[in-house]
């Protein structure tokens, strides 16, 4: 028997709910997940919900998708999860520690004309940068992060899941900090001369 046979067996066995395996499973990743939530989550509660939350997420997604098509990875797979969840985890704590919106920034002293020049440059170059990118990743940070949107709306308008609208998002602004870089060297290199 070859490894990816093996790996497709287990993985199916995961699908089918055979608790010999799962117990398996969850003993070899909790191990290893708890290594990694140790460097990365202070709290021993949070570490276990967290390990809890992603096998449960793995089993669903797992028995809802009746597997994967590349069970070789399911280590990469699990780890993953694990990494979204405790960027969730710090997305809702961050959240949760922001000051109103009704409270209005306090002025800025220093905002002379010449921070107003600089500030309207970047907004040049965002614009330029922006310009620059393919139409579809172009309307999706606008929609989002200019227009602030809310994001349930922006998937129904792209006929999107919010996991996906997460991978374009991704995909955008690495697009974005592309542009952002080359703009960035082309002027330093303008600047040496």
């Amino acid at each position: 028997m070859n490894l990816h046979s093996f790996d497709r067996e287990y993985v199916d066995q995961l699908v089918a709910g055979n608790p010999e395996v799962e117990r398996h499973f969850t003993n070899y990743f909790g191990d290893l997940l708890y290594i990694k939530l140790r460097s990365r989550v202070r709290s021993p509660q949070l570490r276990e919900d967290i390990a809890q939350e992603t096998f449960l997420r793995v089993f669903s997604f797992l028995r809802r998708n009746r597997g994967l098509d590349h069970p070789e990875r399911l280590g990469a797979f699990v780890n993953t999860v694990c990494s979204n969840i405790v960027l969730e985890q710090f997305r809702a704590e961050g959240r949760s520690s922001e000051l109103p919106d009704h409270l209005a920034d306090p002025p800025d002293p220093t905002a002379g004309s010449e921070s107003r020049l600089v500030t309207e440059e970047r907004k040049q170059q965002v614009r330029r940068i922006l310009e620059s990118l393919p139409e579809k990743d172009r309307i999706l940070l606008r929609k989002v992060f200019l227009e602030e949107e809310d994001k349930d709306e922006v998937c129904r308008e792209m006929n999107v899941d919010r996991d996906y609208l997460r991978v374009l998002l991704h995909r955008a602004k690495a697009r974005f900090r592309q542009g952002f870089l080359k703009t960035r060297a082309v002027g330093f290199a303008l600047l040496t001369l």
